[in-house]
């Protein structure tokens, strides 16, 4: 199989870019790179829980947006381009009570102006929690007003 990758995602650099964001603060950790995908986890804890015990959606959207974000970036030269959410949509199917919500991002397409991710969230029996199609936009860094 080919891979996807423009710069192949490296685990160790991943973390060192995470420090000090949302992904540092509710414990998202990226745990494997395949030729097509980006894995990752969350813990389902005291900061990432809702109300009643369970993960917050919100929680499980901030792992897929994460996922799909960090995979689109390795995926274009970012010398030249730039990409950022541009539509997130989540099912959310069983909730999950302890341990850690997994997640795995693949392309569903990868244009010119946009990528689409399906990020599949899962429990610690492999079980479907939530399921997310992710809309990146892809920007030519010159075109950018800042």
């Amino acid at each position: 199989m080919n891979t996807i990758w423009h710069r192949k995602p490296n685990l160790s650099e991943i973390k060192k870019m995470s420090k000090k964001t949302i992904d540092e603060y509710l414990g998202i950790e990226i745990t494997e790179v395949g030729d097509d995908f980006l894995a990752g986890k969350i813990p389902v804890n005291e900061t990432t829980s809702q109300p009643y015990g369970i993960i917050h959606g919100g929680a499980n959207i901030v792992l897929a947006e994460s996922l799909g974000s960090i995979a689109c970036a390795h995926v274009i030269d970012v010398e030249k381009e730039i990409c950022f959410g541009q539509e997130v949509n989540a099912s959310h199917i069983r909730p999950v009570f302890s341990g850690f919500v997994t997640g795995v991002a693949k392309p569903l397409h990868i244009g010119r102006g946009t990528h689409i991710w399906q990020i599949e969230l899962k429990n610690e029996q492999d079980k479907l929690s939530c399921f997310v199609k992710l809309t990146m936009a892809i920007k030519k860094r010159a075109d950018l007003n800042y």
